[in-house]
């Protein structure tokens, strides 16, 4: 039985928007935390609750590893090759994956952890960068169940709600499919929102009438009052990703024989902002330009 009692040492790879909060709240929960960014001025910043270590030393130290990079590429090579984190990792290390990445490049990704007996789960994040920070992610999680039976109560200290899925690439399969609905959802608002304002209707009261009934979704509720209304444009989420992950969704449904018209309808809008140079703009200003974005196609 585990000890949720014991606190572990713990590794932090990467300190963005989303490894800095996971990081305090780790911290904050008593466990010691070993971090890296390639980033040495990000670094030193957390100087103060953990201690900055290569991701090669945190293998043979640390009970958990959590990455929070870009993606599959940038673990695979710190986990392969002559002085990757597998070389040097000690029996029963589990790592927790929480990028948003293709599930075949994740289990890959397992199978070479499994051959030195380190556990790989992927692991989804939903909640944004507020989510980390306020200790309330939601994660998906696909691998070893046993392994994470052991070590959920350590990511409950950044995360308020953790789903088990099923085997190794489950976590980030649903993680994908997730994201294409929420940026559909977004997409949908935007669009409505022109019909609105084109008809004479505020747009502040189109969304208020969208929250009071069914028509209300995240976008409605949160993104347009936080970022779009606010006038703040700063969801801290770039175009690039969500035109990764739209992409990367559509590939898994052609795989599985299926056609997702919805999603490549979503993908045509983000992929014409990207297309217009918006792909390192934060993603609320997607509504701003909504309407260029509509005229690209006919423009090409």
């Amino acid at each position: 039985m585990t000890d949720k009692t014991k606190k572990r040492t713990v590794g932090v790879v990467g300190l963005g928007n989303m490894g800095s909060g996971i990081t305090r709240n780790l911290a904050k929960a008593g466990h010691n935390v070993l971090v890296w960014d390639i980033r040495k001025e990000t670094r030193k910043k957390f100087d103060d609750i953990a201690t900055s270590t290569s991701p090669l030393e945190m293998a043979s130290r640390c009970s958990i590893i959590f990455f929070v990079v870009p993606g599959s590429k940038e673990i695979g090579s710190m986990l392969k090759g002559r002085h990757g984190i597998l070389t040097k990792a000690r029996r029963g290390l589990v790592i927790y994956d929480l990028t948003t990445s293709n599930p075949l490049e994740t289990k890959k990704l397992a199978r070479s952890a499994k051959a030195k007996n380190v556990a790989y789960l992927d692991a989804g994040m939903t909640g944004g960068a507020s989510g980390a920070d306020q200790g309330r992610l939601k994660l998906m999680i696909g691998g070893d169940k046993r392994a994470f039976n052991r070590t959920r109560y350590i990511a409950e200290a950044f995360a308020s709600q953790l789903y088990y899925l099923g085997p190794s690439g489950t976590g980030h399969t649903m993680k994908l499919i997730f994201n294409m609905v929420v940026h559909t959802n977004f997409m949908v608002v935007c669009e409505a929102g022109l019909m609105a304002e084109k008809s004479g209707i505020p747009l502040s009261d189109m969304i208020k009438v969208f929250n009071a009934g069914n028509a209300r979704n995240y976008a409605s509720e949160r993104r347009f009052p936080d970022h779009v209304l606010s006038g703040t444009w700063d969801a801290r989420s770039r175009i690039y990703n969500l035109n990764k992950d739209v992409s990367m969704a559509i590939e898994i449904a052609k795989n599985l024989g299926l056609t997702v018209k919805i999603g490549q309808s979503t993908l045509g809008y983000i992929k014409n902002a990207v297309k217009a140079g918006m792909s390192e703009d934060d993603f609320s200003l997607l509504y701003k330009e909504f309407k260029k974005l509509t005229e690209i196609d006919n423009k090409l």
